[in-house]
């Protein structure tokens, strides 16, 4: 489990499954127990930290920030891999490709930028959105639904 706030910093959890089942309200749950991993900070004090997500695969995490970037951390390590600094405002949201390959950006630029992950670059850029772009969804699935 990760969360993250406003003011630039990402805490991790691990969910430790329980065995037995708990009653409330007459639906039955399986207990767990959240484990703090670490706690970190992504973007710099007087940002904004925007949006945090993790990868199809789960060896990523992206965060967005006022600070003009998307960042992308290990997930084995919490440690930062790559910073992402071509937008010229905000970047409010950001979601992987299906394999993980690849992040969509939004941003108060009017802009939104594909990205390959493994060199950091740009591989294409849309624009022409009269207003910030602050939301992407991607379909890139293999069954073309």
């Amino acid at each position: 489990v990760v969360a993250a706030n406003a003011h630039g910093e990402v805490f991790v959890w691990t969910c430790l499954a329980a065995p037995e089942l708990v009653e409330s309200s007459g639906c039955g749950y399986s207990a767990a127990t959240l484990v703090p991993i670490t706690k970190f900070r992504a973007h710099p004090s007087g940002t904004y930290l925007l949006k945090a997500k993790i990868s199809p695969d789960c060896r990523t995490l992206v965060t967005t920030s006022s600070d003009r970037t998307a960042r992308l951390w290990d997930t084995t390590t919490w440690d930062l891999t790559s910073t992402l600094a071509q937008h010229q405002k905000w970047v409010w949201d950001a979601v992987f490709s299906a394999d993980s390959s690849y992040l969509v950006t939004a941003s108060s630029d009017h802009s939104a930028m594909l990205w390959n992950l493994r060199t950091s670059e740009v591989v294409r850029t849309y624009t022409g959105h009269q207003t910030a772009v602050t939301c992407v969804a991607l379909n890139d699935s293999s069954t073309g639904q």
